[in-house]
This record gives structure tokens, sequence and C-alpha cells, in this order.
């Protein structure tokens, strides 16, 4: 079995930082897919960032330039730098990975920026 364990979560005025940790554990492949989705109140959970092994990136056009997608393979860990936050980004943050056609889900961490 898969788990993942997201960190790094809070509460930041807007235009502060936070930095995401999703540590995951148990059968990981080699080859995968790790990203980070997000869900505010109301809405559909939305894609922000993912990273596939080899480290190839992409980003949802509202977070370009402004977040940045890492893993540390070593660590089964990805990371969500998230500088200049906006109001908007304010959601229950989800890490996933995708491996042999199944995808593993963290429990989410609360993001709230304060305007």
């Amino acid at each position: 079995q898969v788990q993942l364990v997201e960190s790094g979560g809070g509460l930041v005025q807007a235009g502060g930082s936070l930095r995401l940790s999703c540590a995951a554990s148990g059968s990981i492949f080699r080859f995968n897919a790790m990203g980070w989705y997000r869900q505010a109140p109301g809405k559909q959970r939305e894609l922000v960032a993912t990273i596939i092994t080899g480290g190839s990136t992409n980003y949802a056009d509202s977070v370009k330039g402004r977040f940045t997608i890492s893993g540390d393979n070593a660590k089964n860990t990805v990371y969500l730098q998230m500088n200049s936050l906006k109001p908007e980004d304010t959601a229950v943050y989800y890490c996933k990975l995708h491996q042999r056609a199944s995808d593993y889900w963290g429990q989410g961490t609360q993001v709230t920026v304060s305007s």
C-alpha cells in the first residue's frame, strides 16, 4: 500500500510564502508522477502543479511564476514552494501520487491566505 503525508500548511498574510511537503511511503515505483491539487470551499478540486520522474513539471496558469514544485527521489518526497500568496490561493491542498495506473491521495493540508 501507499501512504502520503502532507505538511506545511497554515495561515499566512497575502504576499507571504509557505512550503508544503508530501512524503510518500510504501510500494513506491521508480517511474511515477506526483502533484499538488487544491480545493476551495464550494469549488471543484483543481490541479496546481505536477512533476514526473525525470523532473518535467507542469503548472496551472494561476500559479505560474509564484509556485515551484520539486522532488527528492531519495526521500520519495515532493515539495511545493508557494510565494507571493494571494487570498484566492486559500484552499485545502492535496498531494497525489500516480503510478501503475493508480492514484493515491494524501489527507490534505489547509492553506489560508489573509488579505
